[in-house]
């Protein structure tokens, strides 16, 4: 597969990763994983050489969309660290007031 038509397959696997990011789809977002996972092996199998204008502009693009995937899912993992220690009654504090709660 060249160059081109992987990166491509990353894309949309990226896309599809947001959208199940963005549904909470688990079953979605491991395949579209995979998907882009593989994809990324395909080019790195092709090894490194001069990339034109087409190849580095679907390249960034690619990255941009890592990076959306990224943000949201640190975002979740703030939500999911945030209600955590609501049901530990340790909310916003992560667990540093209680030494001065214990003396006050």
């Amino acid at each position: 597969m060249k160059r081109r038509e992987a990166l491509i397959r990353v894309i949309d696997a990226l896309h599809a990763e947001i959208d199940a990011l963005k549904s909470n789809d688990v079953g979605a977002l491991e395949r579209a994983t995979a998907e882009k996972l593989a994809g990324i092996e395909e080019i790195a199998a092709l090894g490194t050489c001069p990339a034109g204008p087409e190849i580095r502009e679907l390249a960034e693009e690619a990255n941009r969309l890592n990076e959306t995937c990224r943000i949201y899912v640190n975002l979740m993992a703030a939500n999911v660290r945030r209600r955590l220690q609501i049901l530990s009654g340790d909310a916003g504090s992560g667990g540093r007031n209680r030494v001065f709660q214990a003396y006050a």
